[in-house]
């Protein structure tokens, strides 16, 4: 099983401020179309293919593989992303919160396995080591805020 996590303030000194309602706009239209949010590229197709009360399906095609996420929305706190179909199993979390000192972070965890592969097998290994790694989601928390700030500023937030 591959577990990561990653936190980064939200209004890091020298960038514009996010309010809790801004930074959550943001979440929620990654969620709804990734393609927003990723490279140019990696997200060929992102659908949301049906909505409820509770939750939304999103069909995505990303990195060349599809995938199909069940997706709930805590208003204003977490947005959860549950592996249904492709090559990860488990959930994947994004969620706001204020630390000890009031100010607002964004935090990624995920606990995932990788389906029909050895569990703490190479494969799983190696995606333990990009989550993790430089490029990993530390630095997609950081494109993501990046980019709501960019769709504010643009008044399309």
């Amino acid at each position: 099983m591959i577990y990561s996590t990653a936190t980064v303030p939200v209004n890091p000194e020298g960038e514009t401020p996010l309010t809790r309602a801004e930074a959550w706009q943001g979440l929620e239209r990654k969620a709804r179309d990734a393609r927003l949010f990723l490279p140019a590229g990696l997200c060929t197709r992102c659908d949301v293919v049906e909505e409820s009360p509770t939750h939304f399906v999103r069909e995505a095609t990303t990195a060349g593989q599809d995938l199909r996420e069940i997706i709930t929305l805590e208003q204003q706190s977490k947005v959860t992303f549950f592996q249904a179909a492709g090559p990860r199993e488990g959930a994947i979390v994004n969620e706001l919160f204020e630390d000890e000192a009031g100010q607002l972070q964004l935090r990624f965890y995920c606990y995932i396995g990788l389906r029909g592969k050895e569990p703490n097998g190479p494969e799983e290994q190696a995606e333990q080591a990009q989550f993790d790694g430089e490029t990993g989601y530390r630095a997609a928390l950081l494109s993501t805020l990046k980019r709501t700030r960019e769709l504010l500023a643009e008044g399309k937030l």
